[in-house]
C-alpha cells in the first residue's frame, strides 16, 4: 500500500492586491481567483499575469458577487487557497508503479461542479483509486464544499494538477498505463473490456463529456447501456459504475 501525507489545512480566503501579492511570492497554493469586472489598475493587471502564469482559473464577475464572496474591502481581487497541497504527476505515478498494486488512475476533463467532484473524490477513495488528475484551470475549485461533499475523502487520495489532460495521458500511456475513455461514442461497454491490467479511467464534463483531442489519444473507449428514455447519467453516477466494474473484475 502507497501511504501519503497531506498538509491539510483550512480553505482560506486572501485577499485585498497587498496580501495578494505577499501570498503569490511566498507561493501559497492557489485554488481559484475572482477579479472584479472593469477595474483599471495596474497592480490588479500585474497578479492576474501572475495568475496566467500558474494557469490559475480566473473568473470575472461584477462587484455584488465580490461583496459576496468578502464583505472586508476586498480591492476587487479576492484568492481561494485549496485546503490541500497537490502532488506532482511524476511522484504520484512513481510510487504507484513501485507498489505491489496494480495501478488505477482517474482523470478529470474538466468536471466543473463542485458537488459532482466531491462525489466522485468520494467514489475514487472506496474504490481504491491510486491518484485523481485534474486539470489547472477550467475545472472545479479543490473548495471547502469540495470536502465537505467528498465526506472527506479528498484528504486520503493524492490528487495532481496538470497543465494539460493530454500531456498526462501521454506521462501515462509512457508508463506502461490504458488509458480508457467514458464515452457514449462507442459501441463497446465498459463491460467488454478487461480492466485487470494497470489503467487510468478518463471521465469527462457534465455538459460535453471528454473533450474530442483527449478522446483522439486515449487507448480505448466505453459506454455504459443505457436502457430508459433518458440518454445520459450524471458524471459521478457514471464514474461510480466504472470504478466497480474494475472493482468487481479484479476481486475475481
Amino acid at each position: 500500500m502507497v501511504f501519503y501525507f497531506y498538509a491539510m489545512k483550512k480553505e482560506t480566503l486572501l485577499f485585498g492586491i497587498y496580501p495578494v501579492i505577499e501570498a503569490l511570492k511566498a507561493k501559497q497554493t492557489i485554488d481559484k481567483a475572482y477579479v472584479q469586472k472593469g477595474l483599471q489598475n495596474p497592480k490588479i493587471d500585474a497578479i492576474v499575469a501572475d495568475l496566467e502564469v500558474l494557469n490559475t482559473t480566473i473568473s470575472y464577475v461584477p462587484l455584488e458577487k465580490m461583496e459576496k464572496l468578502c464583505r472586508s474591502n476586498h480591492q476587487g481581487i479576492i484568492l481561494i487557497s485549496s485546503p490541500i497541497e497537490f502532488v506532482t504527476l511524476e511522484t504520484m505515478v512513481e510510487a504507484v508503479l513501485e507498489s505491489e498494486k496494480t495501478p488505477l488512475f482517474l482523470i478529470l476533463d474538466q468536471i466543473s461542479d463542485v458537488r459532482n467532484f466531491g462525489a466522485i473524490l468520494r467514489t475514487a477513495e472506496c474504490t481504491g483509486v491510486d491518484g485523481v488528475i485534474i486539470q489547472k484551470k477550467g475545472g472545479a475549485p479543490v473548495s471547502g464544499d469540495t470536502v465537505k461533499t467528498s465526506a472527506g475523502a479528498i484528504f486520503n487520495i493524492p490528487i495532481c494538477k496538470v497543465d494539460h489532460i493530454k500531456d498526462a495521458i501521454y506521462y501515462l500511456q509512457g508508463s506502461g498505463i490504458t488509458t480508457i475513455a467514458a464515452t457514449e461514442k462507442t459501441q463497446d461497454t465498459i463491460y467488454n473490456l478487461e480492466l485487470k491490467k494497470p489503467m487510468a479511467i478518463i471521465m469527462g464534463s457534465e455538459g460535453l463529456g471528454v473533450s474530442k483531442s483527449v478522446l483522439s489519444i486515449v487507448d480505448k473507449k466505453a459506454s455504459l447501456p443505457l436502457l430508459g428514455v433518458i440518454n445520459s447519467l450524471n458524471v459521478s453516477v457514471a464514474c461510480g459504475a466504472f470504478l466497480y466494474e474494475v472493482v468487481r473484475q479484479r476481486s475475481k
